[in-house]
C-alpha cells in the first residue's frame, strides 16, 4: 500500500538518492568480488604499452598534431587510446553482466522496481562509468611508472573526460545488451563491435597516417564515435577542450542512452520484441 502510495505521489531526493546507492554499491561488490575482471583490464593496454610501443616506438613517427607542442614518443601518444580502450571493454563487460542478470531472473527485480526505468538504468551506467575511471586512473598510475610523461595538471583535468567517454561506451554496451538473448552469443558480439571500434579509430595511430594509406579507413575512422572518445580524453589530457570530439561524444551519448531505454522497455523496446519479458 505505501508503495503504492510513493508511486502515485512521486518520489522524494532521498528515495532516489538510495536507490542510485544501492545500485553502485552492487557494481563495487561485484568489481571487487571479481578480481581477475580489474587484472584483465589493466593487462591488455599493458601489453600495447610494455610491448608494442617498445616495438612501434622507433617504426611508427607521430608528428607534431595537436594537443603535442613537440614531438612524442610512442607510448605517450597511445595512452589516450589505451585510456578508452579500457572503457570500451569495461562497457562490453558491463553489458555482460545485464545479460547474466536477465537469464538469471536477477533484472526481474530491478525492472519491477516502482522506480522511473530511465533513472534505474541511468545508475547502472553510473556506476559502471565509476568503475572504469578507477581502472583508467590504475591504468595510469602503471604508465607513470613506466615512464610515460603526462601533464600532471592533465590528471585532475582528464577527469570529466574519461565520465563523459565511459558514460557513452556504457551506453553504447547497454544498447547492445538487449539484443542479445544468451551468454553464448557475447563473445560474437565482442569481436564485431569492440575490436574494429578500436583499431579503426586514433587509439594507435594519428589519422593523417591512416589518410595516406587508404582514404576508405580514414572515413570509417572519421565516423567512429570511439576516435571522438578517445581524443576528447587526449586533449583533456593536455588541459585542451577538442569542441568537435567533446559534441560528437555527448551527442552519441545522448542516441545510446535512449535507445538503450526504450530496447529495455517491454512495452517497445527489442525485449519485447523477441518474446520475452526482462527477466
Amino acid at each position: 500500500m505505501s508503495s503504492t502510495v510513493a508511486t502515485r505521489r512521486g518520489f522524494t531526493p532521498g528515495q532516489y538518492l538510495i536507490c542510485l546507492s544501492g545500485i553502485v554499491w552492487r557494481e563495487a561488490l561485484r568489481f571487487t568480488r571479481q578480481r581477475e575482471r580489474f587484472v584483465s583490464a589493466l593487462v591488455r593496454p599493458l601489453v600495447w604499452l610494455f610491448i608494442f610501443a617498445a616495438g612501434f616506438r622507433q617504426i611508427l613517427g607521430v608528428s607534431i598534431i595537436p594537443p603535442y607542442q613537440t614531438y612524442v614518443l610512442y607510448e605517450v601518444y597511445v595512452t589516450p587510446g589505451l585510456m578508452a580502450m579500457i572503457q570500451l571493454f569495461n562497457g562490453m563487460q558491463s553489458s555482460l553482466s545485464m545479460v547474466y542478470d536477465r537469464e538469471m531472473g536477477n533484472m526481474r527485480m530491478l525492472l519491477v522496481s516502482p522506480f522511473p526505468r530511465a533513472f534505474l538504468l541511468i545508475s547502472k551506467l553510473l556506476a559502471s562509468t565509476a568503475v572504469s575511471v578507477l581502472q583508467v586512473y590504475a591504468y595510469l598510475v602503471v604508465a607513470w611508472l613506466w615512464g610515460v610523461d603526462l601533464p600532471p595538471w592533465g590528471w585532475l583535468t582528464v577527469l570529466p573526460a574519461l565520465a563523459l567517454a565511459g558514460f557513452m561506451l556504457g551506453a553504447l554496451g547497454m544498447l547492445l545488451s538487449s539484443a542479445i538473448r544468451q551468454l553464448e552469443n557475447f563473445a560474437g558480439v565482442m569481436n564485431f563491435v569492440i575490436f574494429p571500434m578500436f583499431f579503426a579509430s586514433s587509439a594507435l595511430y594519428p589519422l593523417w597516417l591512416v589518410e595516406q594509406s587508404s582514404p576508405v579507413v580514414y572515413t570509417i575512422c572519421r565516423l567512429n564515435p570511439f576516435t571522438y572518445a578517445v581524443e576528447l580524453i587526449r586533449f583533456a589530457l593536455y588541459m585542451e577542450i577538442d569542441w568537435v570530439s567533446l559534441a560528437v561524444v555527448a551527442g552519441m551519448t545522448v542516441v545510446f542512452t535512449l535507445g538503450a531505454i526504450l530496447a529495455y522497455d517491454p512495452s517497445r523496446g527489442l525485449i519485447a520484441r523477441r518474446g520475452g519479458g526482462p527477466g
